[in-house]
């Protein structure tokens, strides 16, 4: 599911750049600790992993290390940590829990304490409840300029226009709109997207209406970054107003949102990829995933039952 900072040496070996294993095992026993967590994460920080990832990673450890309770860690109690997971969690999230801890196992050099994933089967239908639409996206927009909220209503606009992951609004700043191009560096990654038109003048006219000359667009009043929690916090408040149900409004559901509108006028899922920074078009079909409701619409057209 991850990688742990394989090394491509010529030798084959894939500790190439986890140094001191040993001396990492050694010191404490297999006892997870706050230090060996903190030094873990510090290694991820040098790795240049998102601080999101990171800080995920460090309430899954936890959450380990709370239930191990300083016991000695083994196979089988590794098992029975993931085993209790099981009637809380979904397996997606037992997965990603998962991929935090083996990383961590790797890095400790206790390989064998390493876990198989759950086995998910794959999702033929997604959750009507949980889908927004194009209409109410349309909705959502208009209240929100309605209400006077234009930075809420363009910052809408440029994630779902541009199927941008909330933490990549950085990288959307003056000088990137007036050069038409904006290069994504996520993940270890770079991509470059390209602005529309009409975004563009949007975007500009708005810094220029907020006295921004350069840097981000969207900023908060004293010039800092909008933080992940208030871009979510407005947007259930305009679902109050829009009459959007608060299930279907959150940034990630935008960037659905873009990628099948995009998918059902191109039909190129490849490309769909490219815009959207996945590694595999495999990540890229799960966002595509459509409604029974859709699907048994699409066997009626197909005019098979008198």
């Amino acid at each position: 599911m991850t990688e742990y900072g394989k090394s491509t040496d010529s030798g084959g070996s894939d500790r190439g750049i986890l140094p001191d294993d040993n001396d990492r095992s050694a010191s404490n026993g297999r006892v997870l600790t706050t230090k060996n967590i903190e030094d873990y994460l510090e290694w991820l920080r040098e790795q240049e992993r998102e601080t999101n990832t990171i800080d995920k990673y460090r309430r899954d450890l936890k959450h380990l290390y709370r239930w191990a309770d300083g016991r000695q860690l083994t196979k089988l109690l590794v098992k029975e940590w993931k085993t209790g997971l099981q009637p809380g969690y979904q397996a997606s999230s037992i997965n990603s829990m998962l991929a935090a801890v083996n990383g961590f196992f790797h890095w400790m050099g206790w390989y064998d304490l390493e876990m198989k994933y759950l086995k998910i089967q794959k999702k033929i239908f997604c959750d009507k409840n949980k889908e927004l639409t194009r209409a109410e996206y349309d909705k959502l927009v208009a209240m929100a300029l309605a209400l006077g909220k234009i930075r809420l209503a363009f910052l809408l606009e440029t994630l779902c226009g541009m199927g941008l992951r909330v933490s990549e609004l950085q990288f959307i700043t003056v000088e990137a709109v007036k050069k038409g191009r904006a290069d994504i560096a996520m993940k270890g990654k770079i991509r470059t997207i390209i602005f529309q038109k009409s975004l563009s003048t949007k975007l500009l006219q708005y810094a220029k209406d907020n006295q921004i000359e350069s840097g981000e667009i969207f900023i908060t009043r004293s010039g800092r970054s909008m933080s992940r929690s208030q871009i979510w916090r407005e947007m259930k408040w305009l679902c109050e107003k829009a009459g959007v149900e608060k299930e279907k409004v959150f940034p990630h559901n935008l960037r659905h949102l873009f990628a099948r509108s995009h998918y059902q006028v191109h039909r190129d899922l490849k490309g769909l990829s490219d815009l959207l920074g996945h590694s595999s078009v495999e990540t890229t079909s799960i966002y595509l995933t459509s409604s029974g409701e859709e699907c048994a619409l699409q066997m009626e057209m197909l005019g098979l039952v008198s």
